[in-house]
């Protein structure tokens, strides 16, 4: 795959991150399951942004900032997906082609405003996603970019994009694509309740033709309907060439139909917010398998830009992941 433009090209929700401090007992009064993302409407989002206290804005979305992780190690990044013309539109367009990541996606001169993720941190650092999809719904066929398809590496899909209509019949048109042109497609499970919803279309696409797929403890065992951790990785080995299934401190664990390697999570001094924690894992992991490492490696760039998104608030790197890499000497 040496004649590749991109090392990664991510296919996901354009979204700007609203994110706010809160205590428990703000979850509990309006309602929402700690740890979890729940799809609102447009008045439910501007409803609960006037009761967040101070927020700051940063550019989002899971395969967006996957796409910013490839960036920081050095990698060859394209991202589409759709947002409005729109004050928060110009800002995700800017800030994602500001850290050096391909992005052209026509914005919509009509119809819903761009996608927002009103996230609320808790002391412990755990995040409670909120998010009106808004412009990201409308993404449809006629926003694939072929040529990048046919020229990334790896096709990285993500799994929040499975709820719209739209969105998941270019999400299967994108995979065909990459497929047909010789290339690897990437899908990442994204949420447990998104499994929930769609545990039959995920099955049919792993086993259809991913790659490579990225889960959590409670993603795959939602996936498999079962409780244990073991079971479900047993489950996956036979669906699927490759998976790396995160389980937070514990560390990762790569499942091949051969072999499954354990990887310890990256020191953290301490753990300001988990936003981006899985989106930077499968960055670190996806530049690995771009550049040629073997899978214990990519396996420790993952954990080590977990840790560095985990440090910080925001959900994408602060620090350069290259010169961390380096450091520890995963890459040259």
């Amino acid at each position: 795959m040496g004649d590749a433009k991109f090392d990664v090209l991510g296919i996901g929700n354009a979204i700007v991150d609203v994110i706010a401090r809160c205590d428990d007992a703000f979850l509990k009064q309006h309602a929402m399951s700690k740890g979890h993302m729940q799809l609102i409407l447009a008045a439910e989002a501007q409803a609960l942004y006037g009761a967040m206290g101070p927020a700051v804005e940063i550019s989002g979305g899971s395969a967006a900032n996957t796409c910013a992780g490839i960036a920081s190690f050095g990698g060859n990044a394209a991202f589409i997906g759709r947002v409005a013309q729109d004050e928060l539109g110009r800002i995700f367009s800017h800030d994602i082609r500001s850290i050096g990541v391909d992005f052209d996606t026509e914005p919509s001169a009509d119809g819903a405003p761009t996608a927002r993720s009103l996230i609320l941190v808790t002391p412990d650092g755990e995040r409670t996603m909120n998010t009106f999809l808004g412009a990201s719904v409308e993404l449809g066929e006629d926003e694939l970019d072929h040529a990048k398809i046919e020229g990334a590496q790896l096709t990285y899909l993500e799994g929040y994009l499975f709820d719209p209509p739209l969105a998941q019949a270019a999400f299967h048109e994108a995979a065909r694509l990459a497929a047909q042109a010789g290339r690897q497609v990437a899908l990442s499970l994204s949420d447990a309740f998104c499994v929930e919803r769609h545990r039959a279309a995920f099955r049919g696409l792993i086993q259809g033709g991913v790659d490579l797929l990225f889960a959590n403890e409670d993603e795959i065992c939602m996936l498999y309907e079962v409780e244990d951790f073991d079971k479900a990785a047993d489950a996956v080995r036979g669906e699927c060439r490759l998976a790396a299934l995160t389980r937070s401190a514990k560390g990762s664990v790569i499942v091949t139909p051969d072999e499954q390697i354990a990887v310890e999570a990256a020191p953290v001094d301490k753990v300001v917010d988990v936003t981006g924690a899985g989106d930077l894992y499968a960055a670190g992991f996806l530049y690995g398998r771009a550049v040629g490492c073997d899978l214990k490696t990519c396996g420790k760039l993952a954990s080590l830009a977990a840790a560095e998104v985990i440090s910080h608030l925001g959900a994408r790197p602060e620090t350069s992941l290259s010169a961390l890499a380096k450091a520890q000497g995963l890459i040259r």
